[in-house]
């Protein structure tokens, strides 16, 4: 069932069933930092509560957003976006970081320091069912050994497991430093993400055969994430250029021949490629 869908997200959305989609990632226009030709602006309430009915008991959102700094002040948008999903009885399950090493608000440094991150909330409905951790990290001092320790509420340490070695690789922190992509030229977004984020995230908090959405499709970056992790994509996206260019993204990429079934939903009959 891969597909990219032209329409609005809130629209679409209705037409699922309950308990549908495994995992959610996707990064809304936020704060009109971008023009997305007329289509920056979202109904959020509304968003939040068709993801959580459509998500499946022990999926995840990865929600991916920063703030504008209007008049002096950060708006705090995130932050109202997260604890609003809280509210409906989301989980927020970390507050993941991305570090961009690079930043375009020139401006700022006369004010603040630069502005090199976004924010990556990791909501689940109920524990989430599936955490696959990346184990990519260099340890600074492969081979040596340790005890590992957690600390308790009076400060002190207590033993939490046997001696060992520490190994050269080891599990990845919640700060993720990638670059961002700056290729608006062969796209037409601009605010398009790494596809490896992407990926990434997928392959946390997903496993293989499972049903990933983006409301916010954009470019089609996540359906090509889904494409090299063996996971099926539905994405939705209300511009119809970058609707068109990431059809074409998606043709660099899907086989063919491909066979079709058809999924049924409140007595439309929609398409989804298998």
């Amino acid at each position: 069932m891969n597909e990219i869908l032209f329409g609005d997200n809130i629209e679409i959305m209705q037409e699922f069933p309950k308990n549908f989609v495994d995992m959610v990632i996707t990064s809304p226009p936020y704060d009109n930092l971008r023009s997305y030709h007329g289509n920056g602006i979202f109904n959020f309430e509304r968003t939040a509560k068709e993801l959580k009915r459509i998500l499946k008991n022990g999926g995840v959102i990865v929600w991916i957003v920063s703030d504008a700094t209007v008049r002096g002040t950060e708006t705090g948008t995130s932050f109202k976006q997260a604890l609003y999903f809280k509210e409906i009885g989301l989980n927020l399950h970390d507050t993941m970081i991305w570090n961009k090493p690079g930043f375009t608000d020139v401006g700022s440094l006369k004010v603040r320091y630069a502005p090199v991150f976004e924010y990556m909330f990791i909501l689940s409905k109920g524990k989430p069912k599936t955490f696959n951790p990346l184990k990519d990290r260099k340890t600074l001092n492969p081979g040596t050994v340790n005890i590992p320790v957690n600390r308790k509420s009076d400060g002190t340490f207590k033993k939490t497991g046997k001696i060992r070695k520490t190994l050269e690789f080891g599990q990845r922190y919640n700060v993720w430093k990638m670059n961002p992509v700056n290729n608006k030229e062969n796209t037409g977004h601009p605010a398009q993400f790494p596809i490896e984020l992407v990926k990434d995230h997928i392959l946390s908090w997903s496993n293989e055969g499972d049903i990933i959405l983006d409301p916010f499709s954009g470019s089609g970056t996540t359906a090509i994430a889904c494409l090299f992790s063996n996971r099926k994509y539905i994405c939705i996206e209300k511009n119809k250029e970058y609707y068109e260019n990431s059809l074409e993204r998606i043709k660099l990429y899907t086989k063919q021949n491909k066979k079709e079934d058809t999924l049924e939903l409140k007595g439309k009959s929609i398409i989804w490629a298998v």
